[in-house]
């Protein structure tokens, strides 16, 4: 090889490299807006998710104020959105319903699973340690949710929980024979 095409070959390859590095530029650059367009999504998503969830909770706290009863239990008050830290245990219960000898704690879902019933459960072990001073009442779990599949709405039923679930702009309970009482 000359001298001659040699200094071609070095100048033709620059020109590639320059090419090159300059589509390497475009791709990171649409590599980044695509990365921001997927973090934009994400919190779309999430937003949406935590609405949906708003919106179960705004619905089930309404028709539980405006009937205070899980199955045939009355109870006198009813809060939302109690969050409680002592030492290490900390919960936020999404609905407390209070009498002088029981309290109902009612964990909302846009859509229910199964596992949903272990968060539900634990919640109702941590209560009497977070709130000591309702260690002599009776304890209710219920699992409220617009839907719940049919799987998960058994599974709550054997475990003793009341499942509460949107029927129009009602709420029909469904209670175990054998009801959970801590």
């Amino acid at each position: 090889m000359t001298d001659e095409e040699l200094k071609e070959l070095v100048a033709s390859l620059a020109i590639k490299s320059d090419r090159l590095d300059a589509q390497q530029r475009k791709t990171d650059e649409q590599m980044r807006k695509t990365n921001e367009t997927l973090k934009s999504i994400g919190i779309q998503l999430g937003n949406m998710s935590r609405n949906q969830g708003d919106v179960a909770e705004e619905f089930f706290f309404n028709s539980l104020a405006n009937d205070t009863h899980l199955g045939a239990i009355h109870f006198d008050d009813i809060a939302k959105n109690e969050h409680k830290r002592r030492g290490k245990t900390e919960e936020e219960y999404d609905i407390v319903m209070t009498n002088g000898n029981a309290i109902g704690i009612v964990e909302v879902k846009y859509k229910a699973h199964e596992n949903d019933l272990k968060k539900l459960e634990r919640k109702m072990q941590n209560f009497k340690t977070l709130f000591p001073w309702f260690e002599n009442y009776k304890l209710y779990g219920a699992i409220a949710s617009f839907h719940i599949n049919d799987d998960a709405k058994e599974a709550a039923l054997n475990q003793g929980f009341f499942v509460l679930q949107r029927s129009g702009d009602l709420i029909h309970t469904d209670a175990a024979e054998n009801l959970l009482v801590l």
